[in-house]
């Protein structure tokens, strides 16, 4: 999703055939089907008759959807204290199945430094979430070379989407390949049918083709023995520990570091009737309040930690039969996240997210944010029964967000897909498969696995104080539970002020630059 740019700077372009060959390239991996022998056209001037063609043949459907030849162009960036020159590509990886009949594009962005060690150097692969994001949050918020401004007045839909040169960039220390998964950028599927559709809108299908798109690129551009590591948001969550072991054990590809941003990790806690959905997201509703009073960063809620992993979750698991605790507790959470008393006792102290964003500031007719809670927005319907309203620290990105990213892919790298760049697809989200039965996807399982299989390997998790759609304090408790070789030395949680996308604000996007960078030393 979960999610700056640049002073205008000339693109030279390179030969074409470094493009062209390493397009052939691609292909090589296994045999295409032959297209039908194409029909003699009919002399000039008569009609064609019988076992006559027409003079133009209908291309087969893969060829049809075919996304360009790679662009790859050479950049030069002035940033304060240096200046980086990189090559930047952006192309598509093709996929096949077992039968060598393509399936799917995949489309990526890559920024490579130039005059470096290639087999020193750090790459890192970078996807966001959804199902059905894109990678331009993660690009264009955060790592990549040019940055929006997705905070303040550049958090509206109206904002101008202009690029800006990104001083946090992760280049300086590691290239970057962006990946967007099929049906999401430019991204598209080349096969017909449901089935491969199935295939990929699934979390299994979805780990193996990131992880082969992985092995794909290290193998195109020479770089199988660079120091590797992923990087997810969101639903990257769980992507990244899937994908990070489907390397490890299925495509041969070692990975140094897992770097999550804002992730979900086990979709258990947050839905259903699961009471540790009430016991993680109350301090971020504890944050929301006193954000509201003044800054506050996750030291200051050290009590409501305490008390939400402990005399909280006690009362919780009395149930409502124990009317003394139900009520202490209702009384406890009111006045931990400023809700009114009586409305705080109706709902017995158990606030779904929903519930929280309407009645803290309903006073007022506002909502607040779910990517995050302390941006505030009007309710469309305050007098209505029912929840009509939108996100206000997420809706109003997608306009800007869009055209940045084509603005971005067309004028500067120069490539130019034909179709709709796709930022947010309801229609990979809502096709979504996440799981046999009605079990509900998790990371945990894995996550324990690669740092076991692994123990060089390790792992930073960043968060937002005032995110809903993914509370912090879900990840500490999960992390928390780790055996003891997973340890502090590899794993670590960090916890910025702000929300699902905190890189937004300076001094998180700085702070987190700082922890990246670390890890990769």
């Amino acid at each position: 999703m979960a999610i700056g740019f640049a002073a205008r700077i000339g693109v030279a372009l390179l030969a074409l055939s470094l493009a062209a060959g390493a397009r052939a390239d691609d292909e090589q991996e296994t045999p295409q089907p032959q297209p039908a022998a194409t029909p003699s056209p009919a002399p000039s001037g008569q009609k064609g008759g019988a076992g006559r063609g027409n003079a133009a043949t209908t291309p087969p459907p893969a060829e049809q959807h075919r996304l360009p030849p790679d662009s790859t162009t050479k950049q030069t960036l002035a940033l304060p204290g240096r200046t980086l020159a990189f090559t930047a590509t952006a192309g598509s990886i093709r996929l096949f199945d077992d039968k060598g009949e393509p399936q799917a594009d995949i489309a990526y962005t890559s920024y490579q430094l130039d005059g470096t060690e290639k087999a020193n150097r750090p790459v890192t692969f970078l996807f966001n979430g959804g199902p059905g994001a894109s990678s331009a949050w993660l690009q264009l918020g955060d790592a990549g070379p040019w940055r929006l401004s997705i905070g303040g007045d550049g958090a509206v839909a109206s904002a101008s989407p202009d690029l800006l040169p990104n001083a946090e960039t992760w280049l300086d220390f590691t290239d970057l390949v962006f990946i967007d998964p099929v049906g999401t950028g430019y991204s598209r599927f080349v096969a017909t049918g449901d089935d491969v559709r199935k295939r990929f809108f699934s979390v299994d299908g979805d780990v193996s083709s990131i992880s082969l798109v992985i092995r794909r690129w290290l193998e195109k551009y020479d770089r199988l023995l660079s120091p590797k590591f992923v990087a997810g948001e969101s639903y990257g969550g769980i992507r990244g520990p899937k994908v990070v072991h489907n390397l490890q054990t299925q495509q041969g590809v070692g990975v140094r570091g897992l770097i999550l941003v804002s992730p979900v990790l086990d979709f258990r806690e947050y839905q259903g009737s699961s009471m540790l959905q009430y016991m993680t997201s109350l301090p971020t509703m504890a944050a929301v309040a006193r954000e509201a009073k003044g800054p506050v960063t996750r030291n200051d809620l050290a009590d409501v930690e305490r008390y939400a992993q402990g005399e909280f979750l006690v009362d919780l698991v009395k149930g409502l039969a124990d009317t003394e605790a139900t009520t202490r507790l209702a009384d406890k959470v009111a006045a931990l996240t400023g809700i009114d008393q009586a409305v705080s006792r109706r709902l017995a102290g158990r606030f779904e997210v929903g519930e929280f964003r309407r009645e803290f500031d309903r006073r007022n007719g506002k909502v607040t944010g779910r990517y995050d809670a302390s941006v505030e927005g009007f309710d469309p319907y305050p007098d209505s029964s029912y929840s009509h309203f939108g996100d206000p620290s997420g809706d109003s990105l997608l306009a800007p967000l869009t055209s940045a990213a084509v603005d971005l892919t067309t004028r500067k790298l120069n490539w130019r897909p034909d179709g709709s760049y796709q930022l947010l697809s309801d229609t990979v989200n809502k096709a979504w498969d996440f799981g046999r039965g009605q079990n509900p996807a998790e990371s945990v399982s894995q996550l324990r696995q690669i740092l076991a299989l692994d123990p060089k390997m390790k792992l930073l998790v960043g968060h937002g104080l005032f995110d809903l759609a993914t509370p912090y304090f879900a990840s500490k408790i999960i992390l928390d539970q780790l055996p003891a070789f997973a340890g502090p030395v590899r794993v670590k949680l960090a916890v910025y002020p702000g929300g699902h996308m905190f890189y937004s604000r300076d001094g998180a996007r700085q702070a987190f630059r700082s922890e990246v960078e670390g890890l990769m030393k």
